[in-house]
């Protein structure tokens, strides 16, 4: 996998991790325990800091960015979906980003929340524990999403984990 340390900022992976050969780990990257990183995923933390919580899945094609002043914040058990755009958030513990969807700066998605597919949250945004951020812009719909709704889809992405860290190998 191309990882890159860039002056002193250098990634720091967890040996229970996984993170895909043809996903790109750039500076201030912190990745926890049995999290995965997958294919075209580019977490970039060259002017801030990014963190990566336990068990929480990156998937393919997501891009994950930080600023000067804000740092992008994923907490544990959480599902980032394919080709999500994340920059200068923060995401709770227990959450499910959707597919598509666009998170900005200082927006707080709160644990066990969902920001569904294709939505865009705008700056400031905050997503309550329990509701759903859906739409363009989001709109916030409350009182929907129960702690475990995401447990799932959780297990399946630590599972895969491990399985392509013990199985994966390229064929030429």
């Amino acid at each position: 996998m191309p990882l890159y340390a860039l002056g002193d900022r250098v990634p720091s992976i967890d040996a229970t991790a996984f993170v895909h050969p043809d996903a790109v780990i750039i500076g201030d990257v912190q990745i926890g325990p049995e999290s995965s990183v997958w294919p075209t995923a580019v977490l970039r933390g060259d002017h801030g800091a990014i963190r990566v919580g336990a068990q929480t899945s990156i998937q393919d094609g997501t891009i994950v960015h930080c600023t000067r002043t804000l740092d992008t914040v994923i907490g544990d058990r959480c599902v980032v979906g394919h080709n999500v755009h994340l920059e200068g958030c923060t995401i709770e513990d227990d959450c499910l980003i959707g597919s598509g969807s666009v998170v900005l700066h200082r927006v707080v998605v709160h644990s066990n929340a969902l920001v569904g597919a294709q939505a865009m949250v705008t700056n400031g945004m905050d997503v309550p524990s329990g509701a759903m951020a859906l739409g363009v812009p989001a709109k916030i719909k409350l009182d929907v999403v129960t702690p475990g709704d995401f447990a799932d889809a959780v297990s399946v992405y630590v599972h895969n984990a491990h399985w392509y860290n013990a199985e994966l190998r390229r064929l030429d």
